[in-house]
Order: structure tokens, then C-alpha cells, then sequence
């Protein structure tokens, strides 16, 4: 039997990673370990925008959560469309980190596609309403 390639590889083949859906399995993989009374969490958000990212701190709970929209366009000479593409894509992610830690326990930059955070090991007093956390 003779093998007949699918007709979306020549399509891929074509037009390379354009329509290629994105691989979200990959999103927000976070290292998490404890250093001198400290816990360090780096999570990868690449693609993101620093703008793209929010957290908040909900009940002892660390909320992250990135958003993502793009629109890229290519158009010939003339101004004619050729190529319209849209990128949407989230992810979020929660943390217990314990009732006792406040928003202002928390650091965190965002850098190269890396968000670390800092946030004491040990406990603090306990704050129940919803608070944002500023990113660097």
C-alpha cells in the first residue's frame, strides 16, 4: 500500500508554524522551593506580556492568571489582505499559601518570560478580603 501523506501537511508545509494550534501543556510549569524562610516560585509564562499577568491574593489563596490577545496581519503591496491570524490564549493558576500572608508579604517580577515570586514561609496574621498583588 502505497502512503498517501494527509492534505493538511502540505498546508503545514506551506504556511510552517502559522496555523499550528498553540500547546498549552506547557503553560504556567512552575519550580517552587524554600530558601532561609522563603518560598521562590518560578513559572514560566512564555509569550506573555508582563501586562498580560494579574494576581491577587483571595482567602490565602495566590491567584494567577495571564490573558493573551494578538492579531497578526500580512498584506501585499497593494494593501490586499493575505493573512489574518488571532491568538487567544489564558491560563491560571492558584496557590495555597496560607491565610496569614498579606499582599504586601509578596514579591514578584516578571522578567524574560519568568515570573518570580517571594513570599514568606512563615505564618502572619490572618486577612480575608481580596487583595492585588503588584508585579515589577
Amino acid at each position: 500500500m502505497k502512503y498517501m501523506p494527509k492534505r493538511y501537511d502540505l498546508f503545514d508545509d506551506m504556511f510552517g508554524d502559522f496555523f499550528k494550534p498553540m500547546n498549552i501543556d506547557n503553560v504556567m510549569r512552575t519550580d517552587v522551593h524554600e530558601k532561609d524562610g522563603y518560598y521562590h516560585f518560578d513559572i514560566e509564562l512564555p509569550g506573555y506580556k508582563k501586562e498580560d499577568v494579574n494576581m491577587e491574593l483571595v482567602d490565602g489563596y495566590l491567584n494567577i492568571k495571564a490573558v493573551h490577545n494578538m492579531t497578526d496581519e500580512e498584506k501585499d503591496a497593494k494593501g490586499n489582505l493575505i493573512r489574518s491570524e488571532r491568538h487567544y490564549g489564558s491560563c491560571s493558576r492558584s496557590f495555597y499559601v496560607g491565610d496569614n500572608i498579606k499582599a504586601e508579604d509578596i514579591k514578584a517580577k516578571y522578567e524574560n518570560g519568568i515570573l518570580n515570586i517571594v513570599l514568606p514561609s512563615v505564618e502572619q496574621k490572618r486577612i480575608e478580603t481580596a487583595q492585588t498583588v503588584t508585579i515589577e
